[in-house]
């Protein structure tokens, strides 16, 4: 549990650093920047207490009480336009400070003015403040506070962010420490307040968001998703809830598409869009697409248009996908909510609203997005998660549609995205033998092995072994000589790497011949490998010294 602790407040961490946290980002500099110096710490903790709230189970709060879905999140607004009217004009916002001011004596006497007015703001920025969730927010999020295991997993994703965030108030506050005072700045502060609170009611955040999604590369938007995806991190996040039968099958290498048994049936769907309710039994004969997401994950967004067009394309031919939308907080639940972001993306298949996480649970599900293929007779024959393996879904669809008898099928589907980052760069590449692809020149196998690197050239996206290795499930071990090759796409290339069990290791990189770094490996972590001015096409040859393991590629 504390290493998954660990990972929980790294993650926290790196949401702070990523495009995600624009929406907020103008708001928290702006209130940091006016009133006494202990404002910007009175904001991070608002932020992070009303945040872990949320994410541990508000929620259930909120409808216990009657309110709404999208309460929390209108409160914060009305919050946030209030407090930048009141940053514009100064003689105001010192008559309504007085009496907040008075509650310092039941705390520290020398937080300074503004305090409390930041513990205010920071509240309402943790109500809007949606991260770049990975798997560790979703098994928060999905099992509860009823658990009593998820508290300490949110406290540290909050407390990782609160810290990058804090240094962030701190430095912004510092530059305009610099800028000469007066009720111009005041004004252009509030007004920065006001904006923030006007964008985020025309939920402008949020297509904000999707625009960073299909513009920027994964690991940019969420420098950490190869760390939070780490067999260690999964091994751990076991201990927050069993994983699905369908996650450990879907691993299990065929040439064929195994049956896993009968596929669970929807399970507290509170509302249905673009449909009437469905059940699985009434779609019997037609293969089906289940696709665990919420519209405001990253990951999600990118593979939307990638499903949309797999609607187009075989629809007519006997497939049906199903969305199941399964929120990560209580404004995701606002059906209005949904709607709006199925619109903007271009959703026509049906959507199952999962509110209280019923057909997520059902399916034991960990992951968003996570999809799931059913065939004609009802059996699970496929699972997928997280961004990419398009063509490899796509071959699975094909197939199932073919053995339930359609006669002819049509072309590929084609996205409507002609920028991609996710299918222009290399996808996401694993060593260990649970799901690793592309590697030549014959398929690896478990134990220890001295393996002979590809003799020719490499297509693009493929690896080869060289030297001795130890490949389990999750990791490939170096032995002797240990090297490993690849031809890749992209701007940055990441791999997760831990030392050997004893003291540190290395690995010497050279790109396309020409030795470029060695990284003294002393942690399991994301290591940068390198990095290009533009997404291109290079060869990189990895040398490994003995006892350090590898676990994922990621590529920008």
């Amino acid at each position: 549990m504390a290493l998954l602790v660990l990972f929980a407040f790294v993650a926290g961490a790196g949401t702070a650093v990523s495009p995600c946290v624009l929406p907020v980002l103008p708001a928290l500099l702006s209130a940091g920047a006016t009133g006494g110096r202990r404002r910007p710490l009175g904001i991070v903790l608002g932020l992070a207490v009303t945040f872990t709230g949320t994410i541990v189970g508000l929620a259930t709060v909120v409808d216990g009480v009657g309110l709404g879905d999208s309460a929390t999140r209108d409160v914060a607004i009305a919050v946030l336009l209030a407090f930048g009217l009141l940053i514009a004009m100064p003689a105001v916002a010192a008559r309504l400070e007085a009496p907040l001011s008075r509650l310092a004596r039941f705390g520290p006497r020398t937080v300074g003015r503004g305090f409390w007015s930041g513990i205010a703001v920071g509240a309402a920025l943790g109500f809007v403040y949606a991260p770049c969730a990975g798997p560790i927010l979703a098994a928060v999020v999905s099992v509860g506070a009823a658990s009593g295991r998820t508290l300490p997993v949110g406290l540290a994703y909050a407390a990782g962010s609160a810290v990058v965030l804090l240094v962030l108030a701190l430095a912004g506050r510092a530059v305009l420490a610099r800028v000469p005072r007066g009720p111009s700045l005041q004004r252009v502060l509030g007004g920065v307040m006001v904006l923030t609170a006007v964008a985020m009611a025309l939920q402008l955040d949020v297509r904000f968001q999707s625009a960073i999604a299909n513009h920027l590369p994964a690991a940019v938007v969420n420098p950490t998703k190869s760390l939070e995806d780490s067999g260690a991190v999964a091994s751990r996040l076991t201990e927050l809830r069993p994983e699905s039968r369908f996650a450990h099958a879907a691993r299990v290498k065929s040439s064929g598409l195994p049956d896993y048994g009968p596929a669970p049936e929807f399970a507290g769907i509170t509302h249905w869009l673009n449909s009437r309710p469905l059940k699985l039994a009434s779609l019997r004969g037609r293969v089906v697409l289940i696709d665990f997401w919420t519209y405001t994950c990253i990951n999600c967004i990118r593979t939307l248009p990638h499903l949309t067009a797999l609607d187009r394309a075989y629809r007519g031919d006997g497939l049906t996908i199903v969305g199941v939308h399964s929120p990560e907080f209580s404004f995701e639940k606002e059906t209005p909510n949904v709607e709006r972001a199925i619109a903007q993306d271009g959703i026509r298949y049906p959507v199952a609203q999962d509110n209280d996480m019923g057909t997520w649970d059902a399916w034991s599900n960990q992951y968003w997005p996570a999809e799931y293929l059913i065939d004609a007779r009802g059996h699970v024959r496929y699972a997928g998660f997280g961004e990419g393996d398009y063509d490899k879904t796509e071959a699975a669809i094909r197939s199932l549609l073919q053995e339930a008898g359609a006669a002819r099928l049509g072309g590929d589907a084609k996205p409507d995205r002609t920028y991609d980052p996710a299918a222009q760069a290399t996808p996401e590449t694993y060593l260990g033998l649970a799901r690793a692809e592309r590697f030549l020149p014959a398929k690896s196998t478990a134990g220890t092995k001295t393996y002979t690197p590809y003799s020719g050239q490499l297509p693009l996206s493929h690896f080869s072994f060289g030297g001795t290795w130890t490949l389990t499930g999750e990791a490939a071990t170096a032995g002797a000589n240990a090297s490993l090759t690849g031809r890749v796409a992209g701007k940055d290339v990441y791999l997760v790497l831990s030392p050997p069990a004893r003291g540190d290791g290395t690995v010497k990189v050279a790109v396309d011949g020409r030795p470029t770094t060695t990284l003294r490996i002393t942690s399991q972590k994301l290591y940068h490998l390198f990095s290009a001015p533009k997404l291109e096409t290079h060869t990189i040859a990895l040398r490994f010294s003995s006892g350090v393991a590898g676990y994922a590629f990621t590529f920008g």
